[in-house]
């Protein structure tokens, strides 16, 4: 039997939640199993603490030899309980990441990470860059990788026409200056585009030009069905020469699901060239690769109607594999067929 694990979600504005939720509806849809307590959202702390742990104490008595069980990672303090009681009762693990903690807030090091991580049969990584990065770590499972995050959201993304004037760039996220300092530095310069953000943390008593509208915290649904932009922007840190400190690097490892937001957002992505992402982009041409933004005005100014209609094209197509679900279906079957003579 194949099982995944529920536990408490607080809310969904979180994207490692939205995405989690997701993965667990793309494995229903795959006839998995919870094999956990039901899902919960309980924003009281001390509740969702309990929920969540009696549905890691009934996991063991749920599986049986031959099950295989799909984690995603990070699980809190419970992983490796988990693990170890998955194979104590003669079940495979396979390991979903989400995000390394010693690479992003550091809170690991990347030898207590692979530790852990040792205890899966296998893993389902983000992109190829992680993968390499996992393999010289000393991991000797399966690897898969996911490509690309799925966003099986219903809703549906207008169409609009870009006519080659003052183009408009969605960015979408948690927005304090402490991970997005560049925004600040953009909100000081004269564009010839528009920024329009959405999120929860921008101090927009800093915008000091026209080109920077900020519109607050809205849910995902609403922004693909009545977003009016022309692009999408992946880009963290703390300059515009490149995507620098602690979360601009972590770009080189890992898949940010805002990009598979703007996908289904129909909106052509623009992201740094160093960043992991930017294989599918140039891959699928779904977008345009850049080393900095203190040339994006001209970059933009060069894109022309025909380029972007086919930019255009290349991403609705591109939605309807992240709508279905297919970049997790195929990596999970990946690992699956890998465990078979295991």
């Amino acid at each position: 039997m194949n099982c995944y694990a529920s536990h408490n979600y607080r809310d969904f504005s979180h994207a490692g939640n939205i995405s989690k939720n997701f993965n667990e509806h793309i494995m229903q849809d795959m006839g998995f199993r919870n094999a956990a307590l039901r899902q919960t959202h309980f924003h009281n702390k001390a509740l969702g603490f309990f929920a969540t742990l009696a549905g890691v104490c009934v996991i063991p008595f749920r599986l049986h030899r031959g099950d295989r069980l799909v984690l995603q990672y990070p699980v809190k303090k419970y992983y490796t309980f988990i693990c170890k009681m998955a194979h104590l009762r003669g079940a495979k693990v396979i390991t979903l990441i989400h995000d390394l903690g010693c690479c992003r807030r550091k809170r690991l090091t990347p030898e207590k990470e692979m530790r852990r991580l040792g205890n899966s049969d296998a893993l389902i990584v983000h992109n190829n860059n992680m993968k390499r990065w996992i393999e010289e770590h000393g991991y000797k499972g399966g690897i898969a990788v996911h490509k690309m995050t799925d966003y099986p959201a219903e809703a549906e993304a207008t169409v609009h026409k870009f006519n080659g004037g003052k183009p408009k760039i969605l960015y979408a996220g948690a927005l304090p200056k402490k991970k997005n300092a560049f925004l600040y530095e953009l909100a000081a310069q004269n564009l010839n585009y528009d920024i329009e953000l959405y999120g929860r943390g921008f101090d927009e008593t800093q915008i000091k030009n026209n080109s920077v509208h900020y519109h607050g915290f809205v849910s995902d649904t609403v922004l693909i069905s009545q977003n009016n932009c022309d692009f999408g922007l992946v880009w963290d840190g703390n300059s515009l020469d490149g995507c620098e400190g602690p979360y601009g690097s972590y770009l080189k490892l890992n898949n940010p699901i805002k990009t598979s937001l703007y996908i289904r957002c129909h909106l052509p992505v623009i992201v740094w060239e160093q960043a992991a992402i930017a294989e599918v982009v140039k891959e699928k041409g779904i977008g345009i690769c850049v080393s900095s933004l203190r040339d994006l005005d001209k970059t933009l100014a060069e894109v022309t109607p025909e380029e972007y209609g086919k930019l255009e094209r290349n991403v609705i197509e591109w939605s309807k594999e992240l709508k279905h679900g297919n970049c997790t279906r195929n990596a999970i079957n990946e690992c699956l067929e890998y465990l078979k003579d295991k």
